[in-house]
């Protein structure tokens, strides 16, 4: 299969975004990514890594660690119960929507289409929708060929299958959904993972529903997760946040405490654009992600053009993990790890005025004064699980 990409222009908005690609870019494969390889690529399957997915059903293996019983993986288990229904539904075409393809529609296009006379109107609106279902974030950005995959994958065979996204889709709504920050605090439990599962479901409803919204509109919408392509260049193109070194987004309501989707559309819509407020600057001197990392998977150095691993990108220039010894840790745990998010000197309750306040100072050149408060603070302490039970 051809390899699209080389010849793609960059974008004007690549700078203020932080976004910097060079002549060795390639559009990503999804095959790449490491779930998936999971399943295809022999260095990394394994018995911890069939058992790590087997643990999202019913044969979870408690243990007697803190964060890891029975009751753990329960809740985990269920607050991905919504994700699951969707991405299974159409798992004998080897359509795993929502992750390895996007979400099928659900409701047709209309035959008439609602004019649209002004598009930042109409994009007002999109977000009053889409916060009226329940997304956290909402920004619009331009269709960038670039962030979409050159492949995804048949999930009967784990070979390569081509996106088909209809032609003229010109805008890219992009959502945030925020976890559960208690939760986060949990991390490294299956417990913690419950914030992850929960906002995979409620994004799961949201972005579906949003998108029939768009249909009934009379304009094509395809919903869309972890599928199609790379979410993360797309959310800062909106203005939603800033790329960090834990490879997440940091937005200024929420810091990285974010699950993002995003649907393809042809509705007439007014661009946000990317939002640098400073972040970049506090990360080249914040160290805090690598260093508590277990398997010392984040970098410690500045951004570099990736592709080393596997399942890095070629040719963009940025922070970069080593996708295996991630993937390999979350394996061992039998739950996704986040430590780096909990430890993240923006993971914090935006809505209080001293983190307002705290933010302010992180995002002046007085950032080094930030991240002395931050160590001093004891927010990055890990919540013990059986605490967030009694509340």
């Amino acid at each position: 299969m051809s390899q699209p990409g080389h010849n793609l222009p960059p974008d004007p908005l690549d700078a203020a975004a932080g976004i910097e690609v060079t002549a060795d870019f390639e559009r990503f494969r999804q095959r790449d990514d490491i779930f998936t390889r999971a399943f295809w690529d022999s260095s990394v399957r394994s018995k911890q890594t069939d058992a790590f997915f087997g643990s999202y059903r019913i044969d979870a293996t408690p243990r007697k660690g803190e964060g890891f019983q029975q009751k753990d993986f329960a809740l985990r288990n269920a607050a991905w119960l919504v994700s699951d229904i969707v991405s299974n539904r159409s798992a004998a075409e080897g359509v795993r929507e929502g992750f390895q393809a996007p979400i099928r529609a659900d409701t047709p296009v209309a035959p008439v289409q609602v004019p649209v006379e002004d598009s930042a109107t109409m994009a007002a609106e999109i977000k009053r929708v889409a916060k009226f279902f329940g997304a956290d974030l909402c920004g619009i950005t331009a269709m960038d060929p670039r962030w979409v995959y050159a492949s995804q994958v048949d999930t009967r065979d784990f070979s390569e299958a081509p996106v088909d996204l209809p032609p003229g889709l010109g805008s890219v709504i992009v959502l945030g959904h925020q976890m559960d920050r208690p939760l986060v605090q949990t991390y490294p439990s299956a417990l913690a993972g419950a914030a992850t599962g929960r906002e995979y479901s409620h994004e799961a409803a949201i972005v579906m529903q949003l998108a029939a919204f768009i249909r009934n509109m009379g304009y094509h919408a395809v919903a869309s997760m972890n599928d199609t392509g790379l979410v993360i260049p797309f959310a800062v193109k909106a203005g939603l946040g800033e790329y960090a070194r834990n490879q997440l987004v940091i937005t200024p309501e929420f810091g990285p405490r974010l699950r993002f989707s995003k649907i393809f559309t042809d509705l007439p819509l007014a661009h946000d654009a990317p939002k640098p407020l400073g972040v970049k600057a506090v990360c080249d001197i914040c160290t805090r992600c690598a260093e508590a990392c277990p398997v010392k998977a984040l970098p410690f150095g500045a951004p570099e053009a990736g592709g080393a691993n596997r399942s890095a990108i070629k040719g963009v220039v940025k922070w970069t993990s080593d996708a295996e010894k991630c993937f390999g840790y979350w394996a061992k745990l039998a739950s996704d790890c986040a430590i780096c998010l909990r430890v993240c000197p923006f993971n914090r309750d935006f809505g209080k005025l001293r983190n307002r306040l705290w933010l302010k100072l992180a995002l002046s050149p007085l950032r080094r004064l930030a991240l002395w408060l931050d160590d001093r603070s004891g927010r990055a302490k890990r919540l013990k699980p059986r605490d967030w039970w009694v509340g």
